[in-house]
């Protein structure tokens, strides 16, 4: 007895360990098609992720041994004939059947609850549509217009009952995600009284995603109409402009409303980490800081390699230090002349501080661009340069000098300072990878007024500073 119970406790989690995977079979009656492809959304793209051939009788069998993630895939011919499938809260064991003349109209399924909600969905929202262009086809504009809308309410009171019936479906929750919040801000307060323009859109920053389901996995694998579209207009339209100390709590709470949904925390975190990092909007580095500093350097990510995790706090913590307000690391070197110069003892009220090469293709444009815009104000705004060579080797050296004199860039206001002996390593503390780099310190205080300067921005803000 003690054997047979020694064996049935090794065995029974053996039993318990459901194995990933997925067997889903087509049948398309009539269908001609060699092969089949099946797929899924991933925020703005299609992905392929299997395919499989017709054995003679319009039947595709789709295996595999890897786990299908939630969400909505698809099934394609790649020619004419496409129609869509959900993988949620089932073992995705399926069978379809349908018609070649339309995959999705004559789609039936065994096996899944929630295709079988899928499918009734499709077909009444066909219904309506087809109601609707017959209506458009043989109506005047006015007629059309009052059988449109009844025809827009009885589609809304479909998606209602929906939602109401089979609040667990994933197209339920589908369609509850495409609401517009836009339209739901309130123009008044209980008092009645007009809300400002500012209420307004802290109400809409506030609840703009309200009915998307960003704690649940599937949402990120959806038709761009349903999330990436939404979350494309929050980050890019209505945060546009926003300074980073209002950025980043608003990031902070979707952030952190996914965190029970590994894959769409994971997806906004990678998303905006690189978004933030790749943005050429000078104070925008503070959120990529921000998101590094939260999120990678206190354990939270952790689906990074542990060398990509530390790169990345390892620039934002040199970053932090460069932040437009904080003040500008100190910098000794010397001029052609081997004269000394102190980036904290430059004269005049401003200094423009550069890092570039004349190795550097963007550098021969934008420099001299740069050049012309700093003699232009200098005299005026009381500003100076410190241009340092970030490769001060024998052969570059000959070609900075020739550089300079083929510019005519004698003013002496801008100082030209060879970066091969300096009182620090300026390309660690200055996180110099690429080049150029133009800030604007201010002398007074040594802080950085504005970085990822070009020749256009420079002059936009002498302007300010007059």
């Amino acid at each position: 007895m003690k054997r047979i119970a020694i064996i049935t406790l090794l065995f029974i989690p053996l039993l318990a360990v459901a194995k990933p995977g997925y067997k889903i079979t087509l049948h398309v009656d009539g269908c001609k098609d060699s092969a089949v492809l099946m797929g899924y959304y991933m925020a703005e793209e299609r992905y392929v992720v299997d395919t499989a051939y017709n054995n003679g009788r319009g039947k595709f069998v789709f295996k595999g041994d890897e786990e299908l993630l939630p969400g909505l895939y698809f099934f394609t011919n790649n020619v004419d004939r496409f129609v869509e499938f959900a993988v949620y809260n089932e073992k995705p064991n399926f069978t379809f059947r349908t018609d070649h003349r339309n995959w999705t109209t004559n789609m039936t399924v065994k096996g899944s609850y929630q295709n079988e909600v899928l499918y009734s969905y499709q077909r009444a929202s066909d219904h309506f549509y087809k109601e609707m262009l017959a209506a458009k086809n043989s109506m005047d504009s006015a007629d059309f217009a009052v059988a449109l809308k009844r025809i827009t309410e009885s589609m809304d009171s479909l998606r209602l009952a929906l939602y109401n019936d089979h609040p667990d479906a994933m197209v339920a929750k589908m369609i509850h995600a495409t609401t517009v919040v836009e339209d739901e801000v309130p123009t008044t307060h209980p008092d009645g009284t007009p809300l400002s323009q500012r209420e307004r859109y802290d109400y809409l920053m506030a609840h703009y995603f309200d009915y998307m389901p960003l704690d649940d996995n599937f949402i990120i694998r959806t038709p761009k109409e349903i999330f990436f579209r939404h979350y494309n207009d929050y980050t890019d339209k209505y945060m546009r402009g926003l300074p980073p100390d209002k950025i980043c709590p608003l990031l902070d709470t979707i952030i952190d409303r996914a965190e029970p949904a590994p894959e769409v925390y994971r997806w906004l975190i990678n998303n905006l980490t690189e978004k933030y990092l790749q943005s050429n909007i000078m104070v925008y580095d503070e959120v990529y800081v921000h998101l590094v500093l939260r999120y990678f350097a206190t354990g939270k990510v952790t689906w990074l390699s542990p060398s990509a995790i530390d790169m990345n706090v390892e620039r934002a913590t040199k970053w932090e230090r460069l932040l437009v307000g904080r003040e500008a690391p100190e910098l000794i070197l010397f001029d052609t002349l081997r004269r000394a110069h102190s980036l904290h003892h430059m004269p005049g009220s401003y200094t423009l501080l550069l890092f570039w090469s004349p190795t550097c293709g963007h550098c021969r444009e934008v420099i001299p661009a740069l050049y012309k815009v700093f003699n232009e104000v200098a005299d005026s705004l009381d500003m100076t340069a410190f241009a340092i060579l970030t490769e001060p080797d024998e052969g570059t050296l000959v070609k900075w000098k020739k550089f300079l004199a083929d510019h005519d860039m004698t003013n002496p206001r801008w100082v030209n300072l060879n970066g091969a002996e300096a009182n620090v390593d300026w390309r660690e503390v200055y996180d110099v990878e690429t080049t150029p780099q133009v800030y604007l310190v201010s002398n007074k205080d040594h802080r950085f007024l504005a970085k990822k300067l070009n020749a256009q921005l420079l002059s936009e803000i002498c302007k300010t500073l007059k």
